[in-house]
């Protein structure tokens, strides 16, 4: 018996899984450049931020944040990759593009990765 609604419901799991690791790296890129934000704002008449330090924990923090949501990504993409392929065939769709979901998780992953190399070197 072929019933498609279990393989769609898995497809959105994955798609909640990666919009909240989307989430969580944005949080830490908000999070990295709030302290950056509070010095220019607490010394606004000057062209530089002021005292570098003050913000590292936030920094590190941030790409902490960052670095999780990628990694949450990743293995949401592996934990849907092994419940399909737990499936039966007939409860597999005929996608043109099958491929697309694992594309797309390890690109935004990736992405995180590079965003937490610039949070880490800026």
């Amino acid at each position: 018996m072929s019933d498609l609604r279990i393989y769609f419901a898995a497809e959105r799991t994955l798609l909640a899984w990666i919009r909240t690791g989307i989430t969580i790296m944005a949080m830490g890129f908000v999070v990295s450049r709030f302290a950056l934000f509070i010095r220019l704002v607490a010394n606004p008449h000057s062209g530089t931020p002021g005292d570098v330090h003050s913000g590292l924990k936030s920094d590190l923090l941030g790409v902490a944040l960052v670095l999780l949501g990628s990694l949450l990504i990743i293995l949401a993409r592996h934990n849907h990759a092994a419940f399909v392929r737990s499936l039966p065939p007939e409860s597999l769709p005929t996608m043109g593009i099958p491929w697309l979901s694992s594309v797309l998780a390890f690109a935004l992953s990736l992405i995180g990765l590079i965003m937490a190399v610039y949070l880490a070197v800026a």
